[in-house]
């Protein structure tokens, strides 16, 4: 059985214009000690598709899905006590921005200890050692004096650890690190990246990395998914997308990476994502595609099977290739 079910799940956001839909379908699998990775463009519904299984978007938010099960408990049954006891504690997430997630108000000894006092049964002594031994873990020097720091008193780096010193107190089953190197310099974003990789190691735990960063993906996950504009448009194992990718907008990704390049000026996607009021009829893609066709542009495009990487297109790449093997 697998630790996380996502089937159908839409979220669509009550608007001055009408509804306008974020996530659309999309489906989610993973297991216990999986490293899925959710790729793709700002506003491609990554973020928020892990929002609505933690419960935190705002009430103009309607959510709605075939099923949501977390260790086979269906989490839309689940009552806001309930829902509580499992967030924080087997389901956690490093949120992006840990200068605006933090509450700068209190030291980031008790925001740490209050997970652990909402959670587990510790008294006073043992929730202070858990917290000096969370900030340990990860990599923060002078760990007991660090407790009584409060977050701006810490850089960019150190309050990203601090995010996932919270996240890990209660050593989750599942943990979702919502892009945790943006804003970092590249130093810091390679020992974020390894220590996320190593506690997963360590602790057998399942991590879905959301970021748009292709090379991120190389380095860290087992599968991959695409989203675009709410969709999931391909999933494949992370060595066979980047060499056979399936989907027209995951080639064209691939193809803007640097190291790809073949040409002086990288290759680019023209266009935008489309938002409310300019969602095509057809195929989500279709007016950046370079290979539609009127039909992609007037009907949504089928899902495809398992060995075209589950690409939601009508002409996948690949497909004379697929045809030649059968």
């Amino acid at each position: 059985m697998s630790l996380l079910n996502i089937r159908n799940l839409t979220v669509e956001f009550a608007t001055a214009g009408g509804q306008f839909r974020a996530v659309d379908g999309v489906d989610i699998t993973v297991d216990q000690g999986d490293v899925l990775a959710i790729v793709g463009e700002s506003g491609s519904g990554k973020s928020v598709s892990m929002l609505a299984m933690m419960g935190l978007l705002p009430w103009t938010a309607t959510i709605t899905a075939d099923e949501m099960s977390f260790d086979g408990r269906d989490i839309r049954k689940l009552s806001a006590r309930q829902r509580r006891s499992v967030i924080g504690r087997d389901m956690a997430m490093i949120f992006q921005e840990p200068m605006s997630s933090l509450n700068p108000c209190f030291t980031v000894g008790f925001q740490i200890k209050e997970s652990l006092k909402q959670h587990l049964n510790l008294d006073r002594k043992a929730r202070h050692a858990r917290a000096v031994e969370l900030l340990d873990l990860v990599g923060i020097p002078a760990p007991e004096k660090r407790l009584s720091a409060f977050p701006h008193q810490l850089s960019g780096g150190m309050s990203q650890r601090v995010m996932i010193a919270m996240a890990l107190a209660c050593k989750p089953r599942l943990l979702i690190a919502d892009e945790p190197t943006t804003a970092l310099d590249v130093t810091i974003q390679a020992q974020i990246l390894d220590l996320l990789s190593d506690l997963q190691k360590e602790t057998g735990m399942a991590l879905i990395l959301i970021t748009h960063d292709m090379g991120v993906v190389a380095e860290t996950a087992q599968r991959v998914q695409v989203q675009y504009a709410g969709q999931k448009v391909e999933e494949q194992p992370v060595g066979t997308l980047f060499e056979t990718p399936h989907h027209p907008y995951t080639s064209a990704l691939l193809a803007a990476l640097p190291e790809r390049a073949t040409e002086r000026r990288l290759p680019t996607i023209p266009g935008v994502v489309p938002g409310q009021f300019d969602r095509p009829q057809g195929c989500l893609f279709s007016p950046r595609c370079a290979m539609a066709t009127d039909l992609c542009r007037m009907t949504p495009p089928p899902v495809q099977d398992a060995r075209m990487g589950l690409a939601r297109c009508h002409f996948p790449l690949g497909a004379d290739l697929k045809e030649t093997a059968l």
